[in-house]
């Protein structure tokens, strides 16, 4: 196998579930040599996380934990014994990156915290990921992916209907996000350790991670400036048209067609009915204040199609409009399929299976 932009790089990964592993995992997919460290008799708790085949739970056989691991060596130690910490800090004195997701107060009870490993190893970058950060009045506090998420506003504003009850974006949104930041960052500290004379620790939040991307400037940004902010508005844009998803014959399509262009291309596909040529349909704002009769006209004639039917034609059109696909459908795609997306690995509990590769290619 030829080297992987990584090679050479010596990773240490402590911690459990998404955040620490997924970080890692980024680093192991192109060459560096990561060694998970598991803590206690049951290891990772992602063991214990679906899916499973035939939805039967076994610690070997936890697609989530296999997806998230790929690439990896691993050891498992109990930080609690003094013998096996000292193997652990035998470990560090030889590692460039230590990825961790462990809480601050519990790493600084077992001297397992930044100023204590910086002094066995001036050059190590210590990226650390946590719901909340390692300072603040939340340091401390119990957190999973949706504690984080929920904590910055991303699913008030962005998630449900209007008026009802907020809703979650997705499994481990927030521990993804802050996954990528601290792998990029982490890179960055990595690489610029001749620069800053050292190691140093790059202290990851998962929810300013999620704030970041979802609340963001046009967010927590304006109401800082003037009060102001977004409010939830359900599927679709509001103040333009079409943007939103839209059943169909077997399914679901989202329809975007907002420029002139994709409103003509859209217009071609549907037969060129007269009513989309009206003066009133030739700018997306005003078809934003008829969107009630945009989507009962464009509902009609999707409900006549399938969706890869209406995403070929509209794509053929300039029309941006892509279909809602199953997980399934998604996994037998032959474009996820073709770019190496979707790879097979053989294990010795689960044979041979199918799991994600990484979302971006060197």
């Amino acid at each position: 196998m030829s080297p992987g932009a990584l090679d050479g790089i010596k990773v240490i990964e402590l911690g459990e579930s998404v955040s620490a592993p997924y970080c890692a995992k980024l680093f192991a997919d192109f060459g560096a040599d990561v060694i998970k460290v598991e803590t206690g008799p049951a290891g990772d708790s992602a063991r214990t996380w679906g899916p499973f085949p035939d939805d039967q739970p076994h610690p070997e056989k936890s697609g989530l934990f296999h997806f998230l691991n790929t690439n990896k060596r691993s050891v498992q130690l109990d930080l609690e014994s003094s013998s096996e910490r000292a193997a652990f800090l035998d470990l560090i004195r030889s590692a460039d990156v230590l990825i961790e997701n462990m809480a601050p107060a519990w790493k600084r009870e077992r001297e397992l915290d930044w100023p204590q490993l910086k002094k066995i190893n001036p050059e190590l970058v210590m990226i650390s990921i946590t719901p909340f950060g390692q300072t603040g009045p939340y340091a401390d506090w119990k957190g999973y992916d949706l504690n984080a998420y929920h904590l910055t506003g991303a699913s008030d504003r962005y998630c449900g209907r209007p008026g009802q009850m907020p809703l979650e974006h997705g499994t481990f949104a927030a521990d993804f996000f802050g996954a990528v930041s601290a792998a990029a960052w982490g890179l960055a500290a990595t690489l610029g350790r001749e620069n800053v004379g050292g190691g140093q620790q790059v202290d990851v939040s998962c929810a300013e991670a999620i704030a970041a991307s979802f609340v963001g400037g046009q967010n927590i940004g304006g109401f800082a400036q003037d009060g102001a902010f977004d409010k939830r508005t359900g599927i679709g844009m509001p103040l333009a048209a079409p943007a939103s998803i839209v059943p169909c014959k077997d399914g679901h399509v989202w329809m975007l067609a907002l420029e002139s262009g994709q409103w003509n291309g859209l217009r071609k596909v549907m037969g060129d009915p007269e009513w989309m040529r009206l003066e009133m349909f030739q700018d997306m704002f005003a078809r934003g204040e008829n969107a009630d009769l945009i989507y009962s006209m464009i509902n009609e004639w999707c409900a006549e199609h399938g969706k890869m039917e209406i995403m070929d034609r509209c794509q053929a059109a300039g029309c941006p409009v892509t279909a809602v696909f199953t997980v399934a459908e998604a996994a037998e795609h032959p474009h996820l399929r073709e770019r190496g997306y979707i790879v097979e690995l053989e294990h010795e509990a689960l044979g041979r299976f199918r799991t994600l590769g990484a979302p971006f290619k060197l």
